[in-house]
């Protein structure tokens, strides 16, 4: 396949009709795959976002002794009511624990996904979450992997 620039678009021609679909595959998946790491990126960013949303109310003293214990839970009931899926109290919970491990966002590893990231917080030592993170950066683990290699 030879590859022409033409008006600064590009311009493919293609010996085969092989070569055109697969193209087009390889081009469809890249896409695919790009669509879903901005979806990850951007729904850690709004978690991050909601645990810090949570935390500094909670340092702010806008919460009671009593209304304090049910915190989470009227959070998860109402978000689910308003939202649906996403708000379980584990998720909740998850959310709160994501801001207060990674207070600084810049310090959170991108480049892992939701799913990663819940079974990184569920290690408490940082030093031992911080090489599960590493290396799942590194080797690229998927989440089962991950969670295989943290036994």
């Amino acid at each position: 396949m030879e590859i022409q620039r033409n008006s600064g678009t590009l311009s493919h021609k293609f010996k085969n009709y092989n070569q055109l679909i697969s193209q087009i595959s390889e081009t469809y998946i890249q896409g695919q795959n790009n669509v879903v790491a901005a979806i990850n990126t951007t729904m850690v960013e709004t978690y991050w976002q909601i645990g810090q949303y949570i935390i500094k109310f909670e340092q702010g003293g806008n919460i009671k002794a009593a209304y304090g214990k049910a915190l989470l839970p009227n959070l998860s009931r109402d978000l689910t009511h308003s939202f649906g899926k996403g708000f379980s109290l584990s998720n909740i919970i998850r959310m709160r624990q994501l801001y207060s491990v990674f207070p600084i966002y810049a310090e959170l590893p991108h480049k892992l996904s939701w799913t990663h990231l819940v079974e990184l917080l569920k290690i408490d030592d940082p030093l031992e979450r911080s090489f599960y993170a590493k290396q799942t950066m590194l080797e690229n683990w998927s989440t089962t992997e991950l969670i295989r290699q943290k036994k």
